[in-house]
């Protein structure tokens, strides 16, 4: 299986551009807690890599007993940092040899200036510079020249999707022959699964378990037939939910793993709309549009920043389409890099627009904060895309509303192709492959049952979430595992 990489982050210990979203963000990933002033200057002291000040900062507040929210929030950034340690786990000498893996000849130079030039992730905490997990790996992403030098340059393993491949053209030549926005269905039976490490809670506690799981969308993902579980008894939580899981309980059992699985199959459609940009009018405000438009702290924020961006990329254009066509290619230029987990980022959209690389969840909070911003609606959705092979991987993405026409599919990730052929190198601003199940159709939503502890993944829902009666349990202590296959005929009834 392709694991997402993991979430980017900042490069060096400097503070948030919005500390005022920082207790917002506390409040969405944590449950309410007051923005008092020692909540934020947790949060500073975090976000500028004082992590002795920080655990001293929150000692000293729990001793005052603060209402329960208050605790929680310190409690959180007690977590975040403990997270943070994880995916900066390399010191300088740990870096560079791993660097020299791929470059045997590695000058101190080179890798000075490559960090200089801030293609190498790194923080300083507590006065010890470390650098992100994935920096030595991502530097071959973002650097042309790192890339030249590799010995033995492997390509890199991405979808075959986000090449042109002959179900994009499938996709455009029945939705042209039918007149139907849904088409190519492809019926696919996914198993899913949860492996929590050997003695990770006391053998006897009972471990909870939620695992990701389609919900009905007409015309996009159709006929979910539940297969089987392990353990069989499970609840499967309303088609309503927009982060939708099959949730479990099963008891620990000493020096074993405690395993967790489902099957399904469900029929998946490509999408594709043609828009006559000449036809597109501004939308109109409504109730049905209203959770789409405007800010969504933390992470969808109209900063100055936001917006001198959009001016910059949208000019005197007035048309919503060609807007949106402009804001998706300036996003599209943002190189894609492996990530830091979303739950230590402050605001994930203003992150994308300063760090110089973003992967697919952060590309597409900044797309659909600049659609806000320009008057347009946008919508999350994620889930995992998969292929006739062995790829497969989690993968977010988006909708955005054009009227007349309504929800129009965006891929701001895979972005614009570069074949000659118009509508083929537009394909995924307007059209979707049959290639992917969403299992949300928004972000940072409550799960049914209810989560009782800290969530893993603060925003997107994709590997799923384990916790027991001591507290979450964290993605350090278990694994998982996605398979789809694609069967020989979808169901048409």
């Amino acid at each position: 299986m392709t694991a997402r990489p993991p979430l980017p982050c900042q490069r060096e210990a400097s503070l948030s551009p919005l500390l005022v979203t920082l207790v917002v963000s506390v409040v969405a990933i944590a449950g309410p807690a007051a923005a008092s002033s020692d909540v934020r200057t947790v949060v500073q002291l975090v976000d500028a890599g004082d992590f002795s000040a920080a655990h001293k900062a929150i000692d000293k507040a729990l001793l005052s007993s603060p209402a329960p929210e208050q605790s929680r929030a310190y409690e959180f950034e007690r977590e975040r940092m403990r997270r943070i340690l994880l995916d900066f786990s390399l010191t300088p000498a740990d870096a560079q040899a791993r660097v020299r893996k791929q470059i045997p000849d590695l000058t101190d130079a080179e890798f000075a200036k490559w960090d200089q030039a801030g293609w190498l992730e790194s923080r300083v905490i507590d006065g010890q510079k470390k650098y992100f997990n994935r920096a030595p790996s991502n530097l071959f992403r973002l650097s042309a020249e790192a890339r030249a030098r590799r010995a033995n340059p492997a390509p890199f393993n991405d979808s075959p999707l986000e090449t042109p491949h002959p179900h994009h053209k499938e996709v455009l030549a029945q939705a042209k022959a039918t007149g139907n926005s849904s088409v190519a269905p492809r019926r696919v039976r996914i198993t899913q699964s949860i492996n929590v490490d050997a003695d990770a809670v006391p053998a006897g506690e009972t471990v909870r378990a939620w695992i990701p799981y389609p919900r009905q969308i007409p015309g996009q993902q159709e006929h979910i037939q539940f297969v089987s579980s392990s353990p069989a008894q499970h609840q499967i939580a309303p088609e309503s939910t927009l982060q939708r899981t099959v949730y479990f309980e099963q008891a620990a059992a000493a020096s074993k793993p405690t395993t967790f699985s489902v099957t399904y199959e469900l029929t998946i459609f490509g999408q594709h709309k043609q828009i006559d940009a000449e036809k597109v009018t501004p939308a109109t405000p409504s109730s049905a549009l209203a959770p789409y438009m405007g800010e969504r702290a933390p992470h969808i924020v109209f900063t100055d920043a936001m917006r001198k961006f959009s001016r910059d990329a949208v000019g005197d254009e007035k048309n919503p389409y060609r807007i949106a066509q402009k804001l998706y290619a300036a996003v599209d230029r943002i190189p894609w890099a492996g990530a830091l987990e979303y739950s230590t980022i402050s605001n994930i959209g203003d992150y994308a627009l300063h760090t110089g690389h973003a992967d697919c969840g952060q590309q597409t909070l900044l797309l659909m904060t600049l659609l806000r911003l320009n008057g347009i609606p946008a919508r999350w959705q994620s889930g995992w895309i998969f292929s006739d092979g062995a790829y497969n991987n989690m993968h977010d993405w988006g909708w955005l509303y054009l009227a007349p026409y309504g929800w129009v599919p965006m891929d701001v990730t895979f972005g614009r192709f570069h074949s000659g052929d118009a509508a083929l190198d537009a394909f995924y601003l307007g059209s979707f492959d049959a290639y992917r199940v969403a299992f949300n159709d928004d972000y940072s939503q409550p799960f049914t049952p209810a989560k009782q502890h800290f969530r893993s993944e603060t925003v997107d829902l994709q590997r799923g979430e384990v916790e027991w009666r001591g507290g979450n349990l964290y993605f350090d202590r278990w694994d998982y595992d996605f398979k789809a296959t694609l069967l020989t005929t979808p169901r048409s009834d």
